[in-house]
């Protein structure tokens, strides 16, 4: 195989923007073979802005008419997991959207669909495409910053309108969408965070409803962390904040990392703080440190980066930078944050309860003024900046 036929699933904002990508060939690898969606406006719009592409009203009819090798779903994301699942079980190589799905119950059972159909299973995580980010992971991963003591992102800016929430009847809903800004805006940073630092055991969560939106699900909210050697960690997120900070500090024994303004800086300690603690006979000793920052360096690959990879990963074996089951991680976070909520604000020990879940996102769900069938409006998508790294 020299090319990959490429199936969009799902062509709103996210999808049109896939599909455009393939389309003006700008993956090595992948060719735009066909579309689906179930809004008939979205495929009158398709058939006008990708002639001669075949286009599907489902999921069903699409793979009854073969021709493809591999799917991207871009659906709403309560149907991430049913619609990639369909995809594998027919032999098509398949790259979700993020978040993997709304619940971890779904993801789980996608990942083990995966695992046995034997393709290629990758997540849209295009923030990991960053070289800051990587060069921030490569340094607490590889033991430079010590063992870790406290983590803080301050995330909010995600800033949106009510126009926004206005432009599609399934956003912000919790039928429609599953959830606010750690469903929509957060999972990016979400995975970055427990990609460099690693998951916690215990998540606390306040997820403020409709704090500074007409809205039935979350724009802001405030996660505490524990990790397993007693370290702490906060993450602040919101989409009701200008201009908002977008500012990522990882401390260790061994020094610290802040990524702010498009750069990551690094004090690093020529001693371990805990050493010069109960060895040092003074009373407020300064220790001395190394100081360096990085910039990004390259070009910003972000969306199509994964595309390309997961193009490689398929052609070529290349080992993938978002690996699909990766995406329970982050949505280990968002489910427990949520479940937090729901509960009283308690701490919820990891590994959660996901019947309990299950059955409180059902309730919210069945009283969310969402409707299946609902419209959205034909609007073209393309990459744009707010789907990108934002400092």
């Amino acid at each position: 195989m020299e090319t990959v036929r490429v199936a969009v699933i799902g062509v709103g904002n996210m999808g049109t923007a896939h599909a455009a990508c393939l389309a003006d060939g700008r993956v090595k690898g992948l060719t735009l073979a066909a579309l689906a969606d179930v809004n008939e406006q979205r495929r009158i719009f398709c058939r006008e802005r990708f002639s001669g592409v075949h286009c599907y009203s489902s999921v069903k009819e699409l793979l009854a008419a073969g021709g493809v090798d591999a799917v991207i779903v871009a659906t709403p994301h309560p149907c991430h997991a049913a619609v990639a699942e369909q995809a594998l079980k027919a032999g098509l190589h398949t790259l979700v959207e993020k978040p993997i799905d709304i619940a971890l119950t779904s993801a789980r059972h996608l990942c083990e669909v995966a695992e046995q159909s034997g393709k290629v299973f990758a997540l849209m995580l295009n923030q990991r495409t960053n070289t800051l980010f990587c060069k921030a992971r490569d340094i607490v991963k590889g033991g430079e910053l010590g063992s870790l003591k406290r983590t803080v992102w301050i995330i909010t800016n995600w800033y949106r309108t009510q126009h926004y929430y206005d432009s599609g009847a399934w956003r912000a809903t919790w039928a429609g969408e599953g959830g606010g800004v750690l469903l929509n805006q957060a999972p990016h940073n979400l995975d970055l965070w427990q990609w460099i630092c690693g998951m916690p055991v215990a998540v606390t969560a306040y997820c403020d409803v409709a704090k500074y939106h007409t809205i039935e699900v979350e724009d802001d909210v405030t996660i505490l962390t524990r990790y397993a050697n007693g370290a702490t960690g906060v993450f602040i997120t919101s989409t009701g904040e200008s201009p908002g900070t977008n500012r990522l500090e990882i401390t260790g024994d061994k020094g610290k990392l802040v990524l702010e303004n498009g750069m990551l800086k690094w004090w690093k300690l020529r001693q371990s703080e805990r050493e010069v603690c109960f060895s040092s006979d003074e009373n407020f000793a300064q220790i001395p440190f190394d100081y360096q920052e990085f910039l990004h360096q390259g070009e910003d690959t972000a969306h199509r980066g994964i595309l390309q990879n997961w193009a490689n990963a398929i052609l070529y074996g290349e080992a993938l930078t978002s690996p699909g089951r990766d995406g329970l991680n982050e949505l280990t976070l968002s489910n427990a944050a949520y479940l937090s909520q729901w509960t009283g604000n308690v701490s919820v020990a990891l590994p959660m309860d996901c019947a309990l879940f299950d059955r409180l996102l059902a309730e919210r769900a069945a009283g969310s003024a969402f409707k299946a069938g609902a419209g959205q409006s034909a609007t073209e998508g393309r990459y744009s900046q707010r789907w990108q790294v934002n400092w």
